[in-house]
């Protein structure tokens, strides 16, 4: 009797896993809700903004449009709407976790430690860490700001690379934590800080958008590598699919590379090749 009833707690116990787990997939919750909430950054161009019309654009929003579209062939539901949710370096991975979104669309570096938090779609875009400075402090190097302030967003892979190269490089700049990439260009321009560090690719989003771009500096080599990728729930694996197979064939078809003219044609006129191999090796076939 007593192994009867311990089995019966542990088929219990297994049975309410799966109503668990059946709760949280995706695409019968969008079947229910007939919406699709995506969690977005607010500051970060050309991926992730809100742009002085106060609309919400950028390549990953774009990337993450078509793939509605994908979820809405998919199910078969046309009349799928979206609800945008605000997110920020701090609580990304909870919305995702705690079902306040369905997926990230904005700058996210997938890196195994977060693969433990989230899944990941295929990659999106690949960059690395530099500094955004004012022109006449002239630097070219991460050596040259020893002694000097440098802002980052606190809780992302860049504050994670640029404490360990200033460890590697035995420099005493002092790293100063920033809520946003707006604060941390303001801090810049304000004097606050004498650089800021950032994902290559969104520190040329800021300048372009800035009231005199003129002013700014940006070093050309980059100190870390960041894959971007969407993240989605942990084992969702039926909706990370759908995201995937609308990345693969834009990759396959070449129609991102209208994506990647929108959003960095007018200042990176040749793709970076690192770029180029991602999309091709991700280019998997139907």
């Amino acid at each position: 009797m007593k192994y009867m009833i311990v089995i019966m707690a542990l088929i219990t116990m297994l049975a309410s896993g799966i109503t668990l787990a059946a709760d949280f997939s995706t695409l019968e919750q969008v079947k229910k809700t007939k919406k699709i909430r995506i969690g977005y950054r607010a500051d970060k161009p050309p991926m992730s903004f809100v742009d002085r019309n106060n609309e919400l654009v950028g390549y990953s929003i774009d990337l993450c449009l078509r793939m509605v579209d994908e979820l809405k062939t998919t199910l078969e539901m046309p009349d799928i709407k979206i609800e945008y949710v605000p997110v920020n370096a701090s609580n990304r991975f909870d919305a995702l976790t705690d079902n306040s979104i369905d997926i990230l669309c904005g700058v996210t570096t997938k890196t195994i430690s977060r693969s433990e938090l989230v899944d990941f779609t295929q990659p999106t875009f690949v960059t690395g860490a530099a500094l955004l400075t004012l022109k006449t402090l002239q630097v070219q190097n991460i050596s040259e700001l020893s002694g000097k302030k440098i802002a980052v967003v606190k809780d992302t892979t860049t504050y994670d690379s640029l404490t360990k190269m200033l460890k590697r490089e035995g420099s005493d700049a002092e790293v100063v934590t920033v809520k946003t990439a707006v604060e941390g260009m303001n801090a810049v321009t304000s004097g606050e800080v004498d650089a800021f560090s950032g994902d290559q690719i969104v520190l040329v989003g800021l300048i372009i958008n800035s009231d005199n771009p003129k002013q700014f500096a940006l070093t050309e080599n980059v100190f870390s590598f960041e894959p971007f990728a969407l993240a989605v729930r942990k084992n969702d694996s039926d909706f990370r699919l759908v995201a995937d197979r609308m990345l693969s064939k834009l990759y396959r078809t070449k129609k991102v590379l209208l994506l990647y003219d929108k959003w960095f044609g007018s200042y990176i006129k040749k793709m970076p090749t690192l770029l180029e191999a991602m999309y091709l090796i991700n280019s998997t076939p139907e």
